[in-house]
């Protein structure tokens, strides 16, 4: 079990206050999970929904290239309140492996504005 899912299960086992009845224990049902991969991905937001793309890099040579091309492969949304149990997840995710393998530096693509001008984001069209 991965740590981020251990800190989910965790929270549904900690004992309950006096007179509040007990969280229902969660079961992660995996057998129609599917596995991809993503170097690059970006985020929309409305009102209602925050969307994630995820997609790979397909510029082999990035020092020479003029532009950078991104396939796209999955996009998930999510709502508001999803995306930030999972902004909070991911970071206590990624706080937990700079722990253990060190800091991880972005460079000069911190920003989403620097994200795109560098190629990194995903434009929609």
């Amino acid at each position: 079990m991965t740590e981020a899912k251990k800190a989910i299960v965790s929270e549904t086992a900690e004992t309950p206050e006096v007179g509040r009845p007990a969280a229902p224990a969660v079961k992660w049902d995996d057998s129609q999970m599917k596995t991809a991969y993503a170097n690059v991905v970006n985020a929309s937001s409305t009102r209602e929904e925050v969307t994630l793309f995820f997609g790979t890099n397909q510029t082999w040579n990035p020092t020479a290239a003029t532009e950078f091309e991104v396939k796209l492969s999955d996009r998930i949304v999510l709502s508001p309140f999803a995306a930030k149990r999972l902004w909070l997840l991911m970071g206590a995710v990624l706080q937990e492996h700079e722990k253990r393998f060190g800091a991880l530096d972005l460079g000069a693509a911190t920003t989403p504005a620097a994200a795109a001008d560098t190629g990194n984001g995903a434009e929609k069209k």
